[in-house]
Parts: structure tokens; C-alpha cells; sequence
């Protein structure tokens, strides 16, 4: 299936309501979710604002699904709870994932992360987004309560969305639609397997070919955006005249060619990532890296061009046989030293959106060898939030940001820890999931 779809085609497998029955029955239902508009107390807890020390025997208030104080709280609420041994977390925000895209990746119908044709900037990721989706739980059980969902595929894939892991609908789920344009760098990588060794000789290519080739692929993404700059200038000409006439593609490239909002380019090769940062600082986007397995080798190139990183390769192993067992678990620590904002993902392999429930102990692995626990949590917090936008609402415990959190028996950080309640917009929402189903299903299974 691809991310854009024609008018009435399904977006998940379970399609739309079209009879007026089921259209009312599922208005009726939607409205009976409840209300965030009742305060809430949470008393005795130990508190981890992020942005802020850690605050123990704790309070925070919510009113109107907003944190309206935390620390010392003298007043009363509609509704209570004692915390008391627990820990208070902001909610985590998954980055760069294709969580409600993808279900099962060796079922073709489950996938819907990619679009034809290598520029795509006009596909919106968050359309696509199954809300459905049996992972969407599975993660929000661990305490992630949003997620930016990416496209894949081609060059320029498309826009990137904020989803928030609960909602009825593919609109419900958008909190923000279009966070950052995605772009994959070509490859700079030139295989020098002589011809005599190659399995399949008609499809050898001598490193002459394969380095025009990618020069050709570098033109091309030059071109496109020359292309999109011009649109630009000459809509901003035509700004007063009813004569100018609006392109899809190019106009969904204006937020990115204007700095509005970032460019993610997905990059991890050493020479990949040099070339990708030093066109953008040409170019003077404001970029961030998605990926980045080669990115402690150029921390500093990193850090001044002010870049944040998306690391995806805390868990894989050395792309090198020179590079010592632990070089992905301590990159991090080296990025961080050299003042790289690191965001921890996932990935988007075949098992990137069902692993997704293991992003804090990506964190907490890169906490092992040498990061600080206060980066550790703001890479799945505070840093996420800022490279997206929604700082301003999300990602720390602050007055007036929205009442997203969850309750722990002990620090998210450490993997013995279990989350026990989650609200999101001072609503709280289930942690039961397919796997705590069949647990209870065969724990009282009959007994002969």
C-alpha cells in the first residue's frame, strides 16, 4: 500500500465506516471518552521533571489537562492518587519510527510505510497511520506516549508526523502533522570486489561507474532543490497576482527551503555523513540526523554545524572489524561530550516498530558506557520534543505543558522498573496489550 492514498481508499485494514449506522454508533462511542477536565492529585511521588532536578515526596496538580504546579501542592482535586514509592516520568517520544505504519513486516498488506517514485515531498506519513495498530499499546505500555512516524523510500520521502498513542481515529492520533521533511543521502560508499568475485557479473560495476552514479544522484537532489527555491522566489513574486499557479510537491517543500522547519536526513556512513552536513550548511538548512552509526567519528563537525542526532545503532553491532566491541554503546557519550543533542531511536528495520516498547533501555545502555542520566533521559524526552516542535508542550514537567506522564516503580532507566499508569493530556489510558491479554488468558486457563 502506499502512504498517499486515492479518495475512499481504506487507510487500515479494518477500512472506514460508510453505512449511517455504523457512522453513529461510532460518533456515539467517540464521545464517550472521558473528559480531561477533572483535576488531578498526585501525592507522595518522586518527581523527574527533566528539565529540572529530581523532586522526591512530590506533588503535581492537573487542571483542564494542563500541570498547573508540582513540588509543594496545598490544593485539593476531583481525583487523588497516593504515589507513594512510585516514580513520575514525562512521556517518551519516540523518534523517527514507523509505529502505525507497519505491523507485521513479512505481511506486505501490514506495511504501509512507502510511497513510489524517488521525490515525494508531498506525502504526508501521518495519513497512513493505523491507529488500530497492536504495537501502538504494546509501546504506550512502556511509557512511550508519542511518536514522530516517518516515510521511507526514495530520495525526498515526504513529511513526517507527531502521533499521540491514544486516539480512536488517524486524526485523533496527529498532534502535529508535518514535523520535518525526510531526505536520504545517497550512499559514498564504493564497492571494489573485482569483477572475478562477483556472483552475478552482468550486475558489477567497476568504482569508475559507481562514483558517476552517485555524482548523478547528488545532481539530482542539487537540482531539486534549485528547482524548489526557484518556486519559492517566484511564488513570493506572485505573491498579489491570482495568475500564479500552486504545485503540490513544490509547495509542500516551501516549510523546509524557508528554515521553517527542519530537514531530516537520514546519513550513517562516515563519508555519507560529511557530505550530507556540509551541502546543508551550504544550503543553510536547519537539519537534523537520523541514523548517525559513523557520528562519533565526526562529533565535532557535528556539534558545530548544530546539529542534533538521531541515534539508531546503540544495539548494532561494529561496522568495522577495527572498532572495538562497545564503539555504539559509548558513541553517544562521545557525541554528547563534543555538545551534539542525542535523540535515541529505534530504527525502521523489520523490527523497528515492535521494539519500539525497548527505547529507554537504548538510553540506558549508552548510560553504561559514560552518558550522563540526565542526557540519557532528555534523549527520550526533552531532545525529541525540541528537534520536533512541541517543546512547548511536551517533553519535561513544566507549568502549563500538557499533563502527559506516567507512573513507575522505579527509574525508567533501569529494566526491572514497570510502568503502572499512563496519562496523556490528563487523560488516563489503558496499559493492558495483546501480551498482558494472553497472559491473563492462559494464567486462568482451566486447570484439569
Amino acid at each position: 500500500m502506499n502512504i498517499t492514498h486515492p479518495p475512499g481508499r481504506s487507510l487500515h485494514p479494518f477500512g472506514k465506516f460508510t453505512h449511517p449506522l455504523l457512522a453513529a454508533l461510532c460518533v456515539a462511542t467517540a464521545s464517550s471518552i472521558p473528559s480531561s477536565a477533572d483535576s488531578l492529585l498526585i501525592r507522595n511521588v518522586t518527581l523527574h521533571p527533566v528539565s529540572e532536578p529530581v523532586l522526591t515526596n512530590a506533588s503535581l496538580l492537573v487542571r483542564d489537562g494542563r500541570i498547573t504546579a508540582l513540588g509543594t501542592v496545598n490544593d485539593t482535586a476531583d481525583k487523588t492518587v497516593d504515589a507513594t514509592g512510585l516514580h513520575l516520568f514525562p512521556g517518551l517520544i519516540a523518534a523517527a519510527t514507523v509505529l502505525g505504519l507497519q505491523e507485521i513486516e513479512a505481511v506486505r498488506a501490514t506495511r504501509d510505510t512507502t510511497e513510489v517514485g524517488d521525490y515525494t515531498p508531498d506525502v504526508k506519513a501521518w495519513i497512513a497511520v493505523n491507529p488500530d495498530s497492536e504495537l501502538i499499546p504494546v509501546a504506550r505500555a512502556n511509557g512511550i506516549t508519542h511518536a514522530q512516524v516517518i516515510p521511507m523510500g526514495g530520495i525526498v520521502s515526504g513529511w513526517s508526523g507527531v502521533i499521540a498513542l491514544d486516539g480512536w481515529t488517524t486524526e485523533d492520533l496527529a498532534i502535529r502533522r508535518e514535523v520535518g521533511l525526510h531526505l536520504n543521502w545517497p550512499s559514498q560508499v564504493l564497492d571494489t570486489t573485482p569483477k572475478s568475485m562477483v556472483p552475478g557479473k552482468d550486475k558489477w560495476k567497476s568504482p569508475e561507474d559507481q562514483a558517476k552514479e552517485r555524482d548523478k544522484k547528488l545532481k539530482e537532489i542539487n537540482d531539486f532543490f534549485d528547482d524548489a527555491e526557484a518556486y519559492a522566489r517566484t511564488r513570493d513574486a506572485a505573491s498579489v497576482s491570482t495568475a500564479f499557479g500552486t504545485v503540490p510537491a513544490w509547495e509542500a517543500m516551501l516549510p523546509a527551503i524557508r528554515r521553517e522547519k527542519p530537514l531530516w536526513i537520514h546519513a550513517n556512513e562516515l563519508r555519507q555523513i560529511r557530505s550530507a552536513l556540509e551541502w546543508a550548511a551550504r544550503r543553510k538548512l536547519s537539519a537534523v540526523l537520523v541514523g548517525g552509526r559513523d557520528a562519533w567519528r565526526c562529533a565535532e563537525l557535528i556539534a558545530s554545524n548544530r546539529v542534533s542526532v538521531v541515534l539508531e545503532h546503540v544495539y548494532t553491532l561494529p561496522a568495522r572489524d577495527t572498532d572495538p566491541y562497545d564503539v555504539h554503546f559509548a558513541s553517544a557519550a562521545v557525541l554528547t561530550k563534543a555538545g551534539v543533542h542525542v535523540i535515541f531511536g529505534e530504527g525502521t528495520d523489520r523490527f523497528g516498530a515492535s521494539n519500539l516498547r525497548n527505547l529507554p533501555y537504548s538510553a540506558a545502555q549508552a548510560l553504561a558506557y559514560g552518558l550522563s542520566r540526565e542526557e540519557a533521559l532528555k534523549g527520550i524526552t526533552l531532545y525529541p520534543a525540541q528537534a520536533m516542535g512541541i517543546a512547548d508542550q511536551l517533553g519535561s514537567l513544566e507549568l502549563g505543558k500538557a499533563a502527559t506522564f506516567f507512573l513507575a516503580t522505579g527509574d525508567i532507566l533501569d529494566v526491572r522498573s514497570r510502568v503502572l499508569r499512563v496519562w496523556i493530556n490528563g487523560r488516563e489510558t489503558s496499559v493492558e496489550t495483546r501480551h498482558t491479554r494472553l497472559y491473563d488468558r492462559y494464567k486462568n486457563r482451566p486447570k484439569p
